[in-house]
């Protein structure tokens, strides 16, 4: 009996998703339950597994293919025999079975035998690149005989024999990529930010020294206690969440002509992750521990690791923190994450001479840039508020006893 794979509904704010990749062939059996096919949506990637056992018997979505909630994916059988069929037709097919359909016909319009095309595609599948990457070749190939044949031979010498001389055609490589339904919404609300905001950045330098002190002294009994590591994002979450309470714009959101100022603390923490930036969400974090924002950032890493983020995870936010320092990065102007208004860039903490009390020293300094919508916040409020964050952050027993 053959039964329909079909787009589930991804959630409400999702109409459509990208077919990212097949983690079955047509052909394959398939357990109930089983993830077939990984969708690509603006926020996070959803497999979508089989509520049946069967064979893949057909599958009718190309990767890279825009769908929609409730299109058919695929068709699965569930007969024994008609599993039994298609793996004989596809050893009768030879080559021709583990190509794609728009590659068997482009490469019986360009007389290319399948069997000499080495896939690229899931499980090795022959592609349409591959079919136009082996027409490339071969005609670069042609070409080069065509050339050596029309070359007088060379006549080699006695005493030092010299190489035939043959004639490699002048391409150079390239590789196209399809870029991912996130990759291609991050770029759309880069551009949107830039082009909708009036965005400005202030900078101002962070003395690390007390936040390391502090860090040295409890690291052991907090990784302990806790069971994750103490690291510097605490203590600026907590410093963020003290300045935005003194400057409560910059914890808002621009609607229409209306600012909509937000009188609770979801804070935003940029991560990286091999598809794309995503940016889960501390919701209340004014009410969190230091051991708690912890904990949630760490599962947040290995959400993004074993990529099974939400879409509960990443909306939403208020307020947004990124780290670049974890990759090195000195100094940089963060990019606004809309709708809001801020965003704090955090860097590398480098040890630099800086005059202390008339004094000479050396000290761990840490540059941080505050992006804000220039439309909403004004130049002196951006200025102070990070002025604000560098006091509190300089002050860490402070944050720790405030909470």
């Amino acid at each position: 009996m053959p039964i329909e794979i079909r787009v589930p509904m991804l959630a409400e704010s999702v109409v459509e998703a990208t077919v990212g990749k097949w983690l079955k062939r047509e052909g394959d059996r398939v357990s109930v339950g089983e993830p077939v096919v990984e969708l690509e949506t603006d926020k996070v990637n959803a497999e979508v597994p089989a509520d049946a056992a069967g064979v893949l018997q057909q599958i009718l979505r190309t990767e890279g293919e825009v769908v929609r909630p409730g299109d058919i994916l695929a068709i699965l059988q569930e007969s024994e025999a008609l599993a039994t069929d298609v793996q004989t037709a596809k050893a009768t097919e030879e080559a021709d079975g583990r190509a794609t359909p728009v590659a068997r016909k482009m490469a019986e319009e360009l007389g290319i035998d399948l069997r000499e095309v080495r896939g690229t595609g899931v499980g090795g599948r022959v592609t349409r690149e591959d079919v136009q990457a082996y027409a490339r070749l071969r005609q670069q190939v042609e070409e080069s005989v065509v050339q050596k044949a029309e070359e007088e031979p060379v006549p080699p010498t006695v005493s030092m024999p010299s190489p035939p001389t043959v004639s490699v055609p002048s391409a150079r490589a390239e590789t196209r990529q399809r870029l991912s339904r996130r990759r291609l919404t991050i770029a759309r609300r880069l551009v949107e930010a830039q082009n909708t905001a009036a965005m400005l950045t202030t900078f101002n330098e962070v003395d690390m020294s007390a936040v390391i002190a502090l860090r040295t002294k409890w690291k052991e009994r907090f990784q302990q206690q806790h069971g994750v590591s103490l690291g510097f994002m605490p203590f600026f979450v907590k410093a963020v969440i003290g300045a935005l309470r003194e400057f409560p714009q910059l914890n808002a959101e621009l609607q229409g002509e209306e600012l909509v100022l937000k009188h609770y603390y979801d804070i935003g923490i940029a991560i990286g992750d091999p598809e794309g930036l995503v940016v889960p969400v501390l919701r209340d974090a004014d009410k969190m521990t230091f051991a708690q924002i912890e904990q949630a950032i760490a599962g947040f890493v290995e959400k993004a690791r074993n990529r099974t983020l939400t879409l509960e995870d990443l909306q939403g936010g208020t307020f947004t923190i990124t780290n670049g320092g974890v990759f090195g990065s000195l100094l940089s102007t963060p990019i606004l994450n809309p709708p809001q208004v801020g965003i704090l860039g955090m860097h590398r903490v480098q040890e630099r001479a800086v005059v202390v009390d008339g004094q000479i020293v050396i000290r761990p300094m840490m540059y941080v840039a505050l992006s804000y919508d220039h439309r909403v916040v004004d130049g002196r409020e951006a200025v102070l508020f990070l002025v604000r964050v560098k006091q509190l952050v300089e002050d860490p027993e402070r944050l720790l006893l405030e909470g």
